[in-house]
């Protein structure tokens, strides 16, 4: 693979050098780090009236732990979808914890994915027109249901010039946005990218769009116990709201500005089933095939690979689909976590979440523990790391990231 822009034939060393999250658990990274390493769930039961309202048959997910209407000003959020706040904060917060750089604007990228978007505000817009006439829709409507809005305030806050972009992949969105930054700085188009996913899923339609396709979980009585990624008894998936922000550069460029190093992003593999609109192909050929792609474009083998952060979303083919997938590209011996055990699913965001959980894996050296794992699956040959945190030094680690209509995306981070 030649590039125009490599150093002696290689591409660009980039970097991780700032993270933030804001998840069921906690409202920022450190918070929700150390909830997982502990065991803990963000998953609990919807009380919002709306459930009753509407006889909803799923009445749990796991809901952002602090929201953005308690850290935005009031005329913030009067102007902003409910994933561009979240991309508002996250996008301060992850700036904050890299220094507040003085950086070429010019050089600066911006690569948020999202699934929905500002999905809501039409909904609500519809109704008002209905009710009141067309004039009493907001002048910002366009702007707050636009998919790249939550880029778009990024950058826009930042001034940044290198390109602002939204990779709209359904639940591979996040992983896919961190894909595309990569990219962008291997080809010489950036320096550094504010890159991950942001999702507010957690409304009266998404629950029930989901629950008629059947992929939900009901354990409405056991809403902690609900989420169980590779379990023989999983049956389905719990929704979850989040956010995750990373910043990554060239190595050069962060040690230049005295930038802190967590991980390494070594490279990436975007590959699509062609097999069905939201069912993935259960053999993981194609899943593997975005694996190995990883391992390539980072220089690896397989025995490389001593860690995966899975997609483990809990649905029956799905997880099927990826063990398969991960036995075929890299066989038994990488120790496996699920965060969606604990997190609930994410959308648009969960890549970029769990993205930034293996970046901490493997500059912790430690692997949280997958919750609701009580009888894997027989089907399923994997080393999954379940009860307790488990102490393991990650030289190189695989992310993966799947979404309704083929997507796959799979990531490779390597310690710093």
């Amino acid at each position: 693979m030649r590039n125009p822009f490599a150093v002696d034939g290689r591409f660009p060393d980039v970097v991780v050098t700032a993270v933030a999250a804001s998840t069921s658990i906690a409202g920022d990274v450190d918070g929700t780090w150390a909830g997982l390493l502990a065991g803990e769930s963000g998953i609990g039961p919807l009380d919002q009236p709306w459930v009753h309202d509407y006889a909803l048959p799923v009445r749990i997910a796991g809901r952002l732990k602090v929201r953005p209407e308690t850290v935005l000003p009031r005329v913030e959020l009067r102007r902003l979808a409910s994933a561009q706040q979240m991309a508002t904060v996250l996008g301060r917060q992850v700036w904050t914890n890299a220094g507040s750089p003085d950086v070429d604007t010019e050089r600066l990228a911006v690569a948020i994915g999202t699934g929905n978007g500002g999905g809501e505000v039409p909904l609500h817009a519809r109704e008002l027109m209905a009710e009141h006439g067309y004039r009493r829709v907001s002048p910002l409507t366009a702007q707050m249901l636009m998919p790249n809005g939550p880029s778009a305030v990024v950058g826009l806050e930042l001034h940044a010039k290198a390109g602002v972009v939204t990779p709209l992949s359904a639940c591979a969105s996040g992983a896919e946005a961190i894909a595309r930054a990569w990219q962008m700085i291997i080809m010489g188009e950036a320096d550094m990218v504010v890159t991950g996913g942001v999702e507010a899923c957690i409304d009266p339609l998404a629950v029930a769009m989901f629950s008629v396709t059947g992929v939900m979980s009901s354990r409405n009585d056991d809403p902690k116990a609900a989420s169980r990624p590779f379990d023989t008894h999983r049956d389905g998936l719990v929704l979850g709201e989040a956010g995750a922000l990373m910043i990554v550069e060239t190595e050069n460029h962060a040690k230049a500005r005295g930038a802190t190093i967590h991980a390494r992003l070594l490279g990436t593999g975007i590959t699509s089933d062609g097999y069905h609109l939201v069912a993935p192909d259960p053999t993981g050929t194609h899943v593997a095939r975005a694996i190995t792609r990883a391992m390539q474009t980072a220089g690896l083998s397989r025995n490389d690979i001593s860690h995966v952060n899975a997609h483990g979303d809990a649905t029956l083919i799905g997880d099927s689909a990826e063990a398969n997938a991960i036995n075929q590209a890299l066989g038994n011996h990488p120790r496996i976590y699920a965060p969606k055990s604990a997190l609930g699913h994410s959308i648009g965001a969960a890549g970029a979440l769990e993205s930034v959980l293996t970046v901490l894996s493997i500059r912790d050296e430690i692997i949280p523990p997958t919750l609701n794992l009580e009888n894997q699956d027989p089907g399923i040959d994997l080393d999954i790391v379940t009860g307790k945190p488990k102490q393991s030094r990650i030289d190189y680690a695989i992310k993966n990231s799947f979404g309704f209509g083929g997507h796959n995306v799979a990531l490779a981070f390597g310690r710093y």
